[in-house]
């Protein structure tokens, strides 16, 4: 039976393609080995910002990075599914007067489409009802 599923986020990727021996792609396999069974997945909309990345400053160097990371996580497509929780989320935040970016409010109703946790440090999500993050870069996890 697997374990629990992750979405990570862009800065989450993006942080271990920088420095792939460095204190933060170390905390992240760390985690991976205390909970063997998860299942770690991301979605187009992250790939997309990752390319995007890219494309603006490109480097031989990330692109190898982004290439070897990629190679081991999962990129789901946006389903039905995702557009259900998406124009309901999208509304409530905006009714709320508390409105979440575009990418950010599709990345979060791709992890609540799954039931997933988003893995992330950025604090925009914390306003999403529902929505489980968890920071894995933490001092303390």
């Amino acid at each position: 039976m697997a374990g629990r599923t992750y979405l990570l986020d862009t800065n989450v990727i993006s942080r271990i393609m920088k420095d792939a021996l460095g204190p933060d792609a170390l905390q992240y396999r760390a985690r991976l080995r205390r909970e063997p069974d998860c299942e770690i997945v991301t979605s187009v909309v992250v790939q997309c910002e990752l390319l995007f990345g890219l494309a603006r400053r490109p480097s031989p160097r990330l692109q190898t990075a982004y290439e070897l990371q990629m190679r081991q996580i999962p990129v789901l497509p946006l389903d039905e599914s995702v557009s259900t929780h998406y124009g309901r989320l999208r509304a409530r935040l905006e009714q709320a007067g508390t409105p979440v970016g575009g990418n950010d409010t599709l990345i979060a109703a791709h992890a609540l489409a799954l039931g997933a946790t988003l893995v992330t440090s950025d604090t925009e999500f914390a306003r999403i009802a529902g929505l489980a993050t968890e920071n894995w870069f933490q001092q303390n996890p």
